[in-house]
This record gives structure tokens, C-alpha cells and sequence, in this order.
């Protein structure tokens, strides 16, 4: 039995699930990977088991499912995977050798992403780094489950969750950087632009950190979609 349980929020992956649950099994057949489905009418919940992941449900947002993924979870180590991102070949091994060091109690990998565009490489490469800034979920957090459950798991917060969690974490502990990159889709980018996408995505963390509610920044973000799509 791995001492790794790898949790994989969805909704609506159908496309990518099964090849993002394979991708983690490959790699370690014996690693627990968890699916928390949070609602989706597609078929990522079927695809998923049949690609050999436990699959839960809880509610709607990626920090309530990754919650629900880490209660059903038996590892001693949580490692929360977005769904289109891929793990390091080497990332079992690698994670190994550096949880046996009982200071490190949490962790991300190193950034890129699936694109050569030259602005998401540089953007990719100054996430190496850990700070409020360069922290994210979709860089792979891992973290140990007692520092998990002494935390008090993800916030139910629809934006941001993943920067709460490493902000408790790293009041705590060194948030460890690990030697090795996931990689991530630019798909957010490719759809919207990549300068425009990062602006925006700078737009919403300034707000974050001035002290606006993940609440309000997610419901002024979905206005601000509605009215674009109403634009003819």
C-alpha cells in the first residue's frame, strides 16, 4: 500500500480524466487515486473508475471536492492533482526521498505548461518559487494529512482556495519546492489570449490580497463574463 493518495478534483473532464488517472497509475501502480466529482453531467465520473480511480462526490468547487477526496482518503500523504495536469515521471521516487525528511510537511512542484508560447514559459519559470503569488494548485500541492486536518482542509471558497492553503500551510512550515515539473494545460490561455489571461488572472489576486471576498471576486467575474457574452 502507497503511503500516497493522489486526489483529483473534476467536473466535466470527460475528455482528460481517464488519461490523467492512468498518467498517476503508471506511474505507480499501487498510489490510491481519488476522483471528487463535483457534479458533472458528462461521463468523467464513469471514465474515471473504469480507469481504475475511487471515485466520491461532493459538492460543487474544487475545495469542497478536494475536502471530500481527502476524508475518503488512506494515505498519509495528500496530493492534490487538477485534472489537467500531469505529474514528473520521476515524482514518486522523488516524493520519497524527500518526505523522509520529517521537516517537510508540504510541497509543490515546478510549473510549464503544455505550449511553447515564450510568455507562459517565463511566467511558468518565475512560479518556481514559493510565495503568495507563486503558489497554486495547479502546480501540484502535496502536503502530509495530520498537517492537512490540523489546517482545517481547503476553505469553501469558490476562487483562491489553493492560496489559502498554502498560506496556512506556510505559516506553519517551508513550503518545499520539488526538483521537477508538472505540466499543465494552456488551454485557459490559448481560449482567452495569453497576456490577456494573465492580466486577469493578476487582476484577481490583487484583489485577493487588498482584502476583497473570494465570494464577491468570483461573483463579479462571473457578471463580467455574462455581460461579455451579451456584447454583440
Amino acid at each position: 500500500m502507497s503511503i500516497f493518495s493522489v486526489i483529483i478534483p473534476a467536473l466535466n473532464e470527460e475528455a482528460g480524466i481517464a488519461g490523467c488517472v492512468a498518467a498517476v497509475r503508471d506511474f505507480d501502480p499501487d498510489v490510491e487515486v481519488i476522483v471528487a466529482d463535483g457534479g458533472s453531467v458528462d461521463r468523467t465520473a464513469e471514465l474515471a473508475a473504469a480507469a481504475g480511480a475511487v471515485v466520491v462526490r461532493g459538492p460543487r468547487g474544487r475545495g469542497p471536492q478536494c475536502n471530500a477526496g481527502a476524508a475518503r482518503a488512506t494515505g498519509e500523504v495528500l496530493i492534490f492533482l487538477h485534472a489537467d495536469t500531469r505529474l514528473p515521471a520521476d515524482a514518486f521516487p522523488l516524493l520519497h526521498a524527500v518526505l523522509a525528511d520529517p521537516g517537510v510537511q508540504a510541497a509543490k512542484f515546478r510549473l510549464s505548461f503544455d505550449s511553447g508560447d515564450w510568455l507562459l514559459a517565463i511566467a511558468a519559470r518565475l512560479m518556481w518559487r514559493d510565495s503568495l503569488l507563486t503558489s497554486y494548485g495547479d502546480q501540484g500541492i502535496v502536503i502530509r494529512r495530520e498537517l492537512f486536518a490540523e489546517l482545517g482542509g481547503f476553505p469553501d471558497w469558490p476562487l483562491f482556495e489553493d492560496v489559502r492553503l498554502f498560506e496556512l500551510a506556510r505559516a506553519r512550515t517551508e513550503i518545499y519546492v520539488v526538483p521537477a515539473e508538472v505540466v499543465t494545460s494552456a488551454r485557459r490561455f490559448e481560449a482567452n489570449g495569453v497576456l490577456p489571461q494573465l492580466l486577469h488572472d493578476l487582476w484577481l489576486w490583487l484583489q485577493y490580497v487588498v482584502g476583497v471576498s473570494p465570494h464577491e471576486i468570483a461573483r463579479s467575474y462571473e457578471r463580467r463574463g455574462a455581460e461579455m457574452q451579451a456584447t454583440p
